[in-house]
């Protein structure tokens, strides 16, 4: 059985970020999205909201959990006899920190392969960053977000003072 980690901070899960999942999903018998923190990130959500958020989005793919973790991803894929990690490559400049990233990971656990999946093209653009910047100005974002996203975003940037119309 292989098993594949999707990690990443998914502050929100995006449709693109759905697309690599479901690509995972097909090709490896256990696919965990690994949500994490990241001390260079001010995330909007919280862990919490971020699980949740994710777990509602995956939800009919069965072969996909979800998950948190808070250690070095490669300590976390081994503690999880995980074959492989899940990268995204939207655009050539992802590319080079991506590579930095794997061939430390390689040096840390050589058994761990990492695999990079492209989103569908129309996804290629499209990260969290953006779309909170698109929200907070006003623009619509359903098309970017998976509905539960949609909601509790809105609900968080009127919270914020920061109303959206989308």
């Amino acid at each position: 059985m292989k098993t594949a980690i999707y990690p990443g901070t998914f502050d929100p899960i995006t449709r693109g970020h759905l697309d690599i999942v479901k690509r995972a999903a097909q090709l490896f018998d256990r696919v965990i999205v690994a949500v994490s923190t990241n001390p260079q990130k001010d995330p909007l959500f919280s862990l919490e909201e971020r699980k949740r958020l994710v777990e509602q989005t995956v939800q009919e793919l069965p072969n996909v959990e979800v998950d948190v973790f808070y250690e070095l991803l490669v300590s976390y894929a081994q503690r999880k006899k995980a074959d492989v990690i899940i990268r995204g490559l939207r655009a050539v400049s992802d590319f080079e920190y991506e590579f930095q990233m794997a061939l430390v990971n390689r040096k840390l656990a050589p058994d761990l392969v990492t695999v990079y999946l492209m989103p569908g093209e129309k996804y290629t653009y499209l990260n969290s960053t953006i779309v909170k910047e698109v929200a907070r100005l006003g623009g619509q974002v359903d098309c970017f977000l998976p509905p539960p996203v949609v909601e509790l975003l809105k609900q968080k940037l009127k919270s914020f003072g920061k109303g959206t119309d989308s």
